[in-house]
């Protein structure tokens, strides 16, 4: 044991990565639906460490934290600034008021309870589960001018507070929007069949010649024209508008003439003979309806062995930013290709014929090759399949960001900045967006995305938690057990208001509602119990944007309320 104790003490980076290791290992389990998730889990395991007294260096928790804030803001930054066009504001204005409430609302709670900056920073961050207000109230208590060791004590209460609150603020927060939320849309039957009325108004079910349904995959089959079939004598381009005058998006990819081997891509012009072996792509539910004028299927593995091509295209034409996925399609009719998902801040989102497209979306779409990459002319610029980490951008960013964020303001004998921690998310927001314009440019891979992300933040989280240890326990009895219950406030305020706000001012869809306040307040766990209450997939349409401007705003507030308790 004395061994362990020296060896941690020397070597403090071994003591960060078996915090990191030992709270992944736990936020892996749970009970039903509840689990502590890594971030807590990463936190308490980092607390029980620290009781060995192992001194870590401040500038390792800041490095960490700057790269985490740096990649959440380059995440969400095509989505923030997309969302400030007309088409966005309303969720816009709900988030603005939603994290001013938040920020309010915990603010005369921490007043009316007599806690200090530090305690009241960490209330904020686990009420309103913004993990990142950790590091950006820490930085910003340290930036004022007051004794060091008072510094050194409200910093520590950070953690000590968001321990507390964060469960509640997760957990409660996800059982409320999922089981009380849908009494205000006339409760949980209601609102289901509401969600049924909205996505039959986004088009799933109809007959439309929108590019994918969800509820219909795309499928390639063979078939062998019969004699008296309606193929014979016509050319491609007549068959395939008789598909569209039925209502179904259905094309024809390969022909082998009859009586021979050769087989070819389809042409408009190609006239159909009986016995031509023919391959339909399209609707597996279009296709079913159709075969009884095209012919036999068979299955023939020379004829249906060809490759289609799957890309990913980043949206970047103004044309298609802001059409739905039925305006799409009938403009671009003659394009033989699939939608296959979309993704918006790292989100799947259900794709209805109604669905709207913004700019920064990441389409999939597959096909043909040739009509893929006209597709792709059309659409963007293809999401360029990168192992390398543009990390000028990264270093440049964080550097310029850092630099902004020491910039003072003065207001009489008050001083506020940023702190380089706000800066850093600034400088994330514009390169995520200018990465959305110029995709050469500033590039980050998913995956080196996700590292930056949870390594950034639970590493900086370890470090705190290390940190913290010692004092863990006295700061836990310094703000006792009421603190639950006023974090549980703190958490049920912002959400009831949403909710009254989504129903009654902004009108919103009961999914859209509810996907708006899980999104405004960043409870993320909050979203899978919703749809499975509602039993939808819609309240994703509500969420994206939201969680990328509520993000944002809430890091900020995270700086506000310091300045507020000082």
């Amino acid at each position: 044991m004395n061994w362990f104790l020296t060896t941690f003490r020397e070597h403090p980076e071994l003591a960060v990565f078996l915090t990191i290791a030992a709270g992944f290992f736990i936020g892996r389990f749970k009970y039903k639906t509840f689990s502590l998730g890594n971030v807590t889990s990463v936190l308490l395991v980092g607390v029980i460490v620290g009781q060995m007294k192992i001194d870590i260096s401040n500038d390792v928790k800041q490095i960490f934290f700057l790269i985490f804030l740096f990649s959440v803001g380059y995440s969400v930054g095509p989505q923030f600034f997309n969302s400030m066009k007309k088409s966005g504001l309303p969720q816009v204005l709900f988030t603005v008021i939603i994290s001013v409430v938040a920020l309010v609302s915990t603010w005369l709670l921490a007043k009316m309870m007599g806690y200090n900056a530090g305690q009241t920073a960490g209330l904020f961050a686990g009420a309103q589960t913004i993990s990142a207000v950790i590091g950006v109230g820490g930085d910003t208590i340290n930036s004022l001018t007051m004794d060091p060791e008072l510094k050194k004590s409200m910093v520590n209460a950070i953690p000590v507070c968001y321990a507390v609150t964060y469960l509640f603020g997760t957990i409660g927060s996800a059982f409320f929007l999922a089981q009380v939320g849908p009494l205000f849309w006339g409760g949980l039957k209601k609102a289901r069949q509401q969600c049924i009325d909205l996505a039959a108004k986004l088009g799933v079910g109809s007959d439309d010649l929108s590019l994918i349904s969800t509820f219909s995959g795309i499928v390639f089959r063979g078939f062998n024209i019969n004699s008296d079939s309606f193929f014979v004598g016509k050319t491609v381009r007549e068959v395939q508008k008789k598909f569209i005058d039925d209502g179904y998006r259905i094309y024809v990819e390969r022909i082998r003439k009859k009586g021979t081997h050769e087989i070819f891509e389809a042409t408009p012009d190609y006239k159909f003979q009986a016995h031509d072996d023919v391959v339909i792509q399209g609707k597996g539910v279009g296709i079913i309806t159709e075969e009884k004028i095209i012919g036999k299927e068979i299955f023939d593995s020379q004829l249906l062995n060809f490759e289609v091509e799957s890309v990913k295209v980043l949206l970047t034409n103004k044309k298609a930013n802001g059409m739905t996925i039925r305006e799409l399609s009938h403009q671009y009719v003659d394009l033989r290709v699939s939608l296959q998902k979309i993704s918006r801040v790292g989100t799947e989102i259900p794709m209805m014929p109604a669905t709207v497209l913004h700019k920064g979306d990441i389409l999939t779409i597959i096909g043909p090759q040739k009509d893929v990459k006209e597709a792709v002319k059309l659409l963007g610029i293809p999401d360029l399949m990168t192992n390398t980490t543009d990390l000028i951008s990264v270093g440049l960013g964080i550097l310029l960001g850092g630099l902004v964020g020491v910039l003072a303001f003065h207001i009489g004998k008050v001083s506020l900045s940023l702190s380089t921690s706000g800066g850093a998310l600034i400088a994330g927001l514009f390169f995520g967006w200018l990465r959305s314009k110029h995709p050469s440019v500033a590039q980050i891979p998913q995956p080196a995305l996700w590292i930056m992300t949870n390594l950034g933040l639970t590493a900086f989280i370890a470090v705190v938690g290390i940190s913290a240890g010692p004092s863990f326990v006295s700061g836990f009895q310094q703000v006792g057990v009421m603190l639950f219950v006023i974090g549980a406030i703190a958490s049920l305020v912002p959400l009831l208001i949403g909710i009254i706000l989504a129903r009654y001012v902004f009108k919103f869809d009961v999914a859209i509602g509810l996907g708006c306040c899980c999104g405004a307040r960043t409870t993320t766990a909050a979203l899978p119990a919703v749809q499975d209450s509602l039993e939808s997939p819609l309240p994703t349409l509500g969420y994206t944007v939201t969680y990328a401007v509520g993000n944002t705003l809430l890091i900020i507030c995270g700086i506000i309320i310091v300045f507020l308790m000082n």
